[in-house]
């Protein structure tokens, strides 16, 4: 450790993002991203902006990308905030709205950069745990609370809550601010977008990383009450003011106007998914009912960490969380058909 850190950096853990290995042939099914690619329109407009333009600031507010998410969603253009992908999102609402003297609640298994944030911005936290069915119970967040935030499809259980759910939350939560982060709901959730009209406390964080396939770009963004959207950007313009170069803004409005593409898209990796899943369970594999692009999944009898040596060995990589009562599950990003083909042939190797 170094002599010159501050504090605060000697007692941080910081998150660990899925490994990006550098393997010839490779199966990369850790990381969920897109087996498909993003909008050709969105490629073009990205290379269009990558020009002589370059050498001027972007727009700091992002406001063509701000205008047309919000008559893609239905709301105002003040209900709409936008950051360097949607973790930088989360960041800045971890910051403005979910340190308070009561802890901020979120479940015991999920998006781990959550605890990463606490520690960062010194946030007192409770988790809650998960049912036995790896689910979230709206009943066992009836306790003490400053916030909540729960990622909905859950990370990395796969498992959706209704929009009536979220409601109920709400409901119960009149007070508090809270946070759903839906990263996956476009492969099979449903929205709490809808909610946001009659719920000055909730706050939608979406990203382009998943369902649009631009991890690459960094584009995520935040729907919400107007008062808690100048609370995100009085962080924002505290931090960076220009989170979004101009290749990031023009591509992401490109990707929002191909709808066409955009479907056809989430609907290949849906059925991808219920393919990837009959395979699992043919071969003695269970896993939740999963409304994202990936599937959580444990086998009858081998343990988790030797699943995820074995496939790694066939040049085939998954994620595995270290944690208790995950250990045994293998996070499998849906992939292609060949990508699950070869996913299913290592399997039966490996387990003969």
């Amino acid at each position: 450790m170094s002599r010159f850190w501050s504090p605060l950096v000697h007692t941080l853990s910081p998150y660990v993002p899925g490994e990006q290995p550098k393997i010839a042939d490779l199966v990369k099914l850790n990381t969920n991203e897109s087996p498909y690619g993003p909008s050709p329109k969105a490629v073009e407009a990205i290379a269009a902006a990558a020009g002589e333009a370059l050498r001027l600031y972007p727009d700091p507010t992002s406001g063509a990308l701000r205008e047309t998410l919000a008559a893609y969603h239905g709301v105002s253009v003040e209900q709409v905030f936008v950051g360097n992908g949607s973790d930088e999102v989360l960041a800045h609402a971890f910051r403005a709205l979910l340190g308070h003297a009561a802890p901020l609640l979120f479940p015991d298994i999920t998006y781990s950069f959550y605890p990463t944030y606490c520690r960062l911005f010194d946030v007192a936290y409770e988790t809650v745990p998960l049912s036995g069915d790896l689910s979230v119970r709206i009943e066992d967040y009836r306790r003490a609370a400053g916030a909540i935030i729960i990622a909905n499809p859950n990370a990395p259980t796969g498992v959706a809550l209704t929009r009536a759910q979220i409601a109920q939350l709400l409901a119960e939560h009149p007070d508090k601010p809270v946070v759903i982060d839906e990263a996956y709901v476009d492969f099979g959730g449903e929205s709490a977008i809808p909610l946001v009209a009659d719920h000055p406390n909730l706050l939608v964080v979406q990203t382009m990383s998943k369902s649009r396939a631009l991890a690459g770009l960094r584009v995520g963004y935040a729907i919400g009450d107007a008062a808690l959207i100048e609370g995100l950007t009085r962080v924002k313009d505290s931090f960076n003011s220009y989170p979004l170069g101009r290749p990031a803004q023009a591509g992401a409005i490109a990707s929002v106007e191909d709808e066409a593409f955009f479907q056809d898209s989430r609907a290949r990796v849906i059925a991808g998914r219920r393919r990837l899943v009959e395979g699992l369970e043919a071969r003695g594999f269970s896993a939740p009912a999963s409304s994202a692009n990936f599937v959580f999944a444990r086998h009858a009898s081998r343990p988790g960490a030797e699943l995820a040596a074995e496939l790694r060995t066939r040049g085939v990589i998954v994620r595995r969380f270290d944690a208790p009562r995950i250990g045994d599950h293998l996070r499998i990003t849906v992939g292609t058909d060949g990508q699950i083909d070869r996913l299913l042939g290592a399997l039966d190797e490996i387990l003969g």
